[in-house]
């Protein structure tokens, strides 16, 4: 049994997950009624959102007790990173809706209950913050995850004797290996996951509303493969192309199909370690990132407001379009700390043009219809640019300290010997 489960742990995870999407959309075509096969996924999926939290937590804690002094350049890096690239994924979304104008049927949406303005958001995020840390840990909050797992971590760091320390890191290392133990369940998972997907939603999604599907997927994948490298590239003055696509591969994939950046944080937080980056770093990047590095959802945002006032006939101006990128810039932020997520900051992103909420509110539930190709793509996207945005800081600061590096080269050697 036991030579079995090493071979299983030992081949490529990607190869796995490419069998599971196979075997997944095959007995979604042909076997739709069997509901029983969905369940894997639907349990991978809750197991990862299970652990993340806690993961977080006593990573953060855990990494800010024993960081360095030299590892604070690497966070106000990556955060312009998160910031700019989200700002310009709303530019990317502009421009795509002006080039390629859509539309939309817009339906009832009576029952949907969307914050009021950035006020109520932001407000929202100040009380997530602040609340009560279990309540935090209970529900999945992660502002509030991050912001007791610095302090506490920071405390440590005063007054903790070195063996206080040291729990704190093993309980970081055996919340690390049921993390992997987790992972290799993947495969399963998403086959449960592509399963439930085609037999619930087969095809049809790209018929009704394809044209808007298209504009999305396609802005969204401009920013993937074009100025998220672009980026990249400036920081690190060289390809960026082979961190893009791991990242894309190893964590943008598992992202698609879990559709939760949450549950993806034990993902990212296992790729970091196999690009070699720093764990005080990754630790606390990769969390933050799940939280303020939401690109994606300055796409939604962004793409769905001017659907709706390309329907209505009313004309944007390029000002307008600027106040209109940072505000979804701004607003996506803060999607992680509402309910409901991107599109239901749809409404305060169309109060800006004058459209009452009864008209913009419908927007949402043309958002849900489509939701099971936005959703998947925006949050592949957030989830690897988590990723990828935490190695180009961290590689980016080996580079200013003038080290002989090639990123990836671990990595390529790891991938090597599967």
């Amino acid at each position: 049994m036991n030579k079995y489960i090493k071979k299983w742990t030992e081949s490529s995870l990607i190869l796995k997950i490419i069998g599971g999407l196979i075997i997944g959309s095959v007995l979604g075509i042909l076997v739709p009624q069997y509901k029983l096969i969905g369940l894997p996924g639907e349990l991978f999926v809750t197991a990862l959102k299970a652990i993340a939290p806690i993961l977080v937590f006593i990573l953060v804690a855990s990494a800010l007790s024993r960081a360095s002094e030299g590892i604070g350049s690497r966070f106000k890096t990556v955060i312009v990173l998160y910031l700019f690239s989200t700002f310009l994924s709303a530019m990317v979304a502009v421009t795509g809706s002006y080039l390629f104008p859509v539309g939309m049927h817009l339906t009832d949406a009576s029952d949907v209950a969307a914050p009021g303005g950035l006020g109520e958001v932001i407000s929202s995020m100040l009380l997530k913050i602040f609340a009560n840390p279990l309540q935090s840990l209970s529900q999945g909050d992660y502002l509030g995850i991050l912001f007791w797992a610095i302090v506490i971590g920071l405390c440590l760091k005063k007054i903790a004797s070195d063996s206080t320390l040291d729990v704190f890191s093993d309980l970081a290392d055996a919340t690390s290996l049921a993390v992997r133990g987790i992972i290799q369940f993947a495969p399963i998972g998403i086959m449960g996951l592509v399963f439930s997907a085609v037999s619930e939603s087969g095809l049809s999604i790209f018929i009704q509303y394809g044209q808007l599907v298209l504009l999305l997927v396609g802005c969204i994948a401009t920013v993937a493969f074009v100025t998220d490298p672009i980026i990249a590239a400036f920081a690190l003055r060289r390809n960026p192309y082979p961190l893009v696509l791991t990242c894309l591969k190893e964590s943008g994939i598992t992202a698609f199909f879990t559709r939760s950046s949450a549950a993806n944080i034990p993902v990212n937080m296992r790729l970091c370690e196999r690009l070699g980056l720093d764990k005080d770093f990754y630790s606390i990047s990769i969390p933050l990132g799940s939280t303020i590095n939401m690109e994606g959802a300055a796409v939604t945002i962004t793409v769905m407001t001017l659907a709706v006032c390309h329907t209505l006939g009313i004309s944007v101006d390029l000002p307008t379009t600027i106040v209109l990128c940072i505000i979804s810039t701004l607003a996506a932020c803060g999607s992680s700390g509402v309910a409901g997520g991107s599109l239901l900051l749809i409404p305060m992103a169309c109060s800006l043009f004058g459209i009452p909420s009864d008209i913009s509110m419908q927007a949402i539930a043309v958002g849900f219809i489509i939701g099971v190709v936005q959703d998947s793509c925006e949050t592949a996207l957030n989830s690897s640019g988590d990723a990828l945005f935490s190695a180009t800081a961290e590689y980016h600061d080996r580079v200013k300290r003038g080290e002989d590096m090639n990123f990836l080269g671990e990595f390529a050697k790891d991938k090597a010997k599967q």
